[in-house]
């Protein structure tokens, strides 16, 4: 894969406790000369972000219930119409982890209608956080976010316990068919990492490597 199709499929991300104004600016500097597809922060980044991009393709991407998925469903959405109200352009939610081991995949599937309906027209990812999830639940996850009607399911946080692996992209992929996206996130550091993931389902890579990525793939 060309570096320049493989930098649009990137989702620019810097998701830690420690970022400050200015490692932001400079991973929107990174993505408006690299092509991605986007850069992912906090909520307390967008409007910054939203800044930094105007006049470029690169899209604005908040994490929504970051990293744990554990917030009530209404605060999700009001989070999730606040990033919104600063420029998000695309959502990535963390499902509530906790209901979904339980069994109650009605209660997984309102959680991300919730937000899904607060942000109409913006694409919503839901994180379903594989390291945690028995293939079944994984299976159940990607049916409550198709019903919900979502337009990604993503493997991981990357604050979990382990990341995106290429047999999750493929039970997604199976799970999901045609009829939604798949972003593969956690642990991807390299070129290698990045296609084996494509090639096996992914349509976007959520990375803080992805400069580390696309210069591999020159």
């Amino acid at each position: 894969m060309k570096k320049q199709e493989l930098a649009a499929m990137i989702d620019h991300t810097i998701l830690k406790a420690t970022a400050t104004e200015a490692d932001v600016k400079r991973l929107c500097a990174e993505a408006r000369e690299n092509g991605f597809a986007s850069v992912c922060v906090n909520p307390v980044h967008v409007a910054l972000v939203s800044r930094e991009l105007a006049g470029s393709k690169v899209r604005t991407c908040c994490v929504i219930g970051f990293p744990l998925g554990a917030n009530a469903s209404e605060i999700k959405a009001a989070e999730a119409e606040f990033a919104v109200s600063q420029g998000a352009e695309e959502l990535d939610m963390v499902i509530n982890v906790g209901a979904l081991k339980a069994g109650n995949e009605t209660r997984v599937r309102k959680d991300i209608a919730a937000v899904v309906d607060a942000v109409a027209g913006r694409t919503v990812k839901v994180i379903i956080e594989t390291c945690y999830l028995s293939d079944d639940e994984k299976r159940a996850a990607c049916r409550a976010a198709m019903e919900a009607k979502a337009d990604f399911v993503k493997t991981s946080t990357g604050f979990g316990s382990g990341g995106a692996k290429i047999e999750d992209i493929k039970l997604m992929r199976e799970s999901v068919g045609d009829t939604m996206k798949i972003k593969a996130s956690g642990g991807i550091r390299s070129y290698a990492d990045a296609l084996a993931m494509v090639e096996a389902g992914a349509d976007r890579i959520g990375a803080s490597s992805g400069i580390a990525i696309i210069a591999e793939a020159e």
